[in-house]
């Protein structure tokens, strides 16, 4: 019994500490960045649009670097998960979601491009260092090209959207140069931290109970990682700031595919499972494209459609739990 609960408190401390270093980091981060007279545009595509996805990459890569690479990718492909449906779900019944229609073309094409490549790599059954090189350089391609396009207009709907994601974190710091020091500085040792704690936590429970580290880091982890998105959709939805939320989003799980899934492959070589190719892979396509269908129809995710992006998490997450992992999953 006593090792149950040490494992569940280390999984659970180290995603306290996932959370808490990541808002800590991308504060400070983005307070610097403010001071140092950094564009508000670029503040909010980097720093903001991937910064909160930071508890995301060091579980990923430590797991990956540490010999669980289903833990990584499952924490990937559940992030993404939890965004779409849990996230978007949960602040389109607080407030309807209005979605930018030049966003949604670029920027949810993106998404859906980086979910199809991720698919490919998976139907070769195992993502290489040469495959996170090639995702990586897409991702850097995408934020130059994101970064000049939206100067070029500075005044189109998607370039004030990045500023809003900037400003919702416009004065959390006080200006002085040792808060944002150690906000930076503690955020990054939370993060190494807790990623250690969470990895060790996880992967001991999956063991105990004979679960696939797909699994855990598809629900439990995933889950845990994602909390900052979590936070920040609550809060943009509350504000009536819900094009804010769907950014974040989008944005998020682009870094996701191509930045932390192409980083882990760098640690270590990321084999795919049964279950995740015959199943998980297909699963996050598809809802991609119902999300997709959402915001194509109407440029907003009603409360309707969020519940019902909330149901299908429920029982994806049944589903997984309830259904027995295919040979060779774990």
């Amino acid at each position: 019994m006593g090792g149950i609960l040490i494992e569940a408190a280390s999984l659970l401390g180290g995603l306290a500490l996932l959370v808490g270093g990541g808002e800590a980091l991308v504060r400070g981060a983005v307070t610097l960045a403010r001071r140092l007279g950094i564009s508000p545009l670029i503040v909010g595509l980097t720093i903001v649009g991937f910064g909160t996805s930071a508890p995301e990459l060091v579980v990923s890569v430590l797991a990956a670097a540490t010999g669980s690479p289903g833990l990584a990718l499952g924490n990937v492909v559940g992030s993404n998960m939890a965004n779409m449906m849990l996230i978007l779900g949960i602040a389109a019944l607080i407030f309807p979601l209005a979605v930018h229609r030049d966003a949604l073309r670029r920027d949810g094409l993106m998404m859906a491009c980086a979910t199809v490549a991720v698919l490919i790599v998976g139907a070769t059954g195992r993502m290489e260092a040469g495959h996170g090189v090639l995702m990586i350089a897409a991702l850097g391609l995408y934020i130059f090209g994101t970064v000049w396009t939206d100067r070029r207009k500075s005044g189109s709907e998607v370039a004030t959207l990045h500023r809003d994601e900037a400003e919702s974190y416009d004065g959390l710091l006080p200006g002085k140069g040792w808060s944002v020091a150690l906000a930076i500085a503690g955020g990054i040792a939370a993060l190494a931290a807790g990623a250690h704690l969470a990895v060790v936590g996880a992967s001991a429970i999956a063991g105990r109970f004979g679960v696939p580290d797909e699994v855990i880091g598809l629900s439990v982890v995933a889950v845990g990682t994602s909390l900052p998105e979590l936070a920040a959709a609550i809060s943009a939805a509350r504000a009536r700031h819900a094009d804010v939320c769907v950014g974040n989003v989008i944005g998020s799980n682009i870094f996701n595919l191509l930045g932390i899934a192409g980083a882990a492959s760098l640690a270590a070589p990321l084999p795919f499972s049964p279950m995740m190719v015959g199943f998980d892979l297909w699963a996050l396509l598809a809802v991609s494209l119902l999300l997709f269908f959402f915001m194509a129809t109407g440029r907003i995710i009603s409360r309707r459609e969020g519940g019902a992006l909330l149901a299908l998490y429920i029982l994806y997450m049944l589903w997984h739990f309830a259904v027995p992992a295919p040979a060779g999953a774990a």
